[in-house]
């Protein structure tokens, strides 16, 4: 049955993350094949909507990427309302706990419509990164996890983004809806391949290894760093491929430079189109992945796409779906384990090879999939509120705006904005 679904989330493109490409795939894949679809977003300066294939309502916004990385949504724009009225909207799914959850909080009763909210990151690794204030932050956490507690329904993007949210203080039952990935199973041709690294010195009878995301310490770079460090000590050839940005990026460049790594390390930047992407992920013979801030962990996807094995740290959310040493590899979180990891398997390229084949064949999830399973559990959402099945809401109260207004808060003793959160936090 086709649905009127809203989509709700505080980034989204020209904004660039994994949450917002969620949406993208969302609202994509709903419109053109299943119902109908709408994204609610805040504004952002360079935004040009009209490409999409569904509407997207903005909402007004400040500029706070300077201090959290984010355009900051203002939420309670009466517009919203009254455009998710026109459409008949009957199901709110939001992806982020902040303004995006305080408009479904609100429209929720006027439009008479269950929520969902997906669980995709570790938020308060964010908060604390973001705030670099621990004290203040847990108050924030506190805000978070009332405004999820208040949905119909939670999903999380893995089991371990659900236990990391059990940490936090939520009280619930979750739903593990795992995301899909946009790349294509199946690898390029290799003369496409070549032509895309060619400016690179990538020597055919060494290993290279493979990272993709953000450049931050976080995502498990300095014991990429340490570990082929040792590596190279040991009298191993390799290169090592870093593709992204990030925050941390001149720090883990100086870092690179001071092991003496630059004949072995390679950084690309940013990539933006896919096809050279793909082909980055086509030329490697591993990825390196040792992060256990990720809740999904959706490149080691993109990885399998293209056939290329992931090395992961046991016990990590990337690692849930992983059979060690069949279509992946599992260390400790360590460089010292890394090291001896990619050490044993320089030494046998053949079972990174056989372990990327099985990736393609047991890891991969397209976004159709995904989407097309979140929708049949949409019927079921939509069914268990018509019946009456999930606990009666409160609408916002004075209470709930301050708890909310404890990020704004926070923001507000920032220089060049406390004026715009005046309002908000009744100052």
């Amino acid at each position: 049955m086709r649905h009127n679904i809203a989509l709700l989330n505080d980034s989204f493109p020209p904004q660039i993350d994994g949450v917002a490409n969620t949406v993208v795939n969302y609202a994509k894949i709903i419109e053109r094949d299943l119902g109908h679809s709408m994204v609610i977003t805040p504004n952002f300066p360079e935004a040009n909507d009209e490409g999409f294939p569904f509407p997207v309502v903005r909402y007004p916004s400040f500029d706070a990427r300077n201090f959290i990385g984010y355009m900051a949504g203002v939420p309670f724009s009466p517009t919203v309302l009254k455009t998710m009225k026109q459409e008949q909207v009957e199901l709110l799914h939001c992806h982020c706990p902040a303004a995006a959850m305080l408009i479904a909080r609100e429209t929720r009763f006027k439009l008479k419509a269950p929520v969902v909210f997906t669980y995709h990151t570790k938020y308060d690794v964010d908060l604390l990164k973001a705030l670099k204030l621990k004290l203040l932050s847990s108050n924030v956490v506190k805000m978070m996890v009332s405004n999820i507690s208040s949905c119909d329904e939670v999903w999380t993007v893995s089991h371990g983004a659900g236990e990391n949210l059990k940490s936090l203080g939520f009280e619930g039952e979750y739903i593990v809806m795992p995301n899909g990935v946009d790349m294509p199973l199946g690898r390029l041709d290799d003369e496409f391949v070549e032509e895309t690294v060619k400016d690179y010195d990538l020597p055919h009878d060494v290993p290279v290894f493979l990272f993709v995301g953000r450049m931050m310490w976080y995502k498990g770079i300095r014991l990429i760093l340490d570990a082929v460090a040792g590596l190279k000590a040991r009298g191993f050839d390799f290169r090592m491929v870093f593709i992204g940005d990030g925050a941390d990026a001149t720090a883990i460049r100086a870092y690179t430079d001071s092991l003496q790594l630059n004949d072995k390390v390679i950084f690309t930047g940013a990539l933006r189109d896919r096809q050279v992407l793909k082909a980055w992920y086509c030329r490697a013979d591993l990825f390196l992945f040792p992060s256990t801030y990720d809740t999904n962990g959706l490149v080691v996807r993109e990885a399998a796409a293209c056939s290329l094995a992931s090395i992961l740290v046991r016990g990590s959310c990337a690692a849930e779906d992983v059979t060690e040493d069949r279509n992946g590899f599992f260390m400790d979180e360590t460089a010292e384990s890394l090291e001896a990891k990619l050490a044993e398997l320089c030494e046998h390229p053949e079972a990174m090879k056989a372990a990327g084949e099985k990736a393609a064949e047991e890891l991969y999830i397209s976004w159709d999939t995904a989407v097309r399973h979140a929708y049949d559990r949409y019927e079921v959402v939509l069914e268990n509120f018509r019946a009456g099945k999930y606990p009666r809401r409160r609408h916002i109260t004075d209470e709930i705006l301050r708890a909310n207004g404890e990020l704004m808060t926070v923001l507000s003793k920032m220089p060049l904005i406390d004026t715009v959160f005046g309002w908000f936090t009744g100052d």
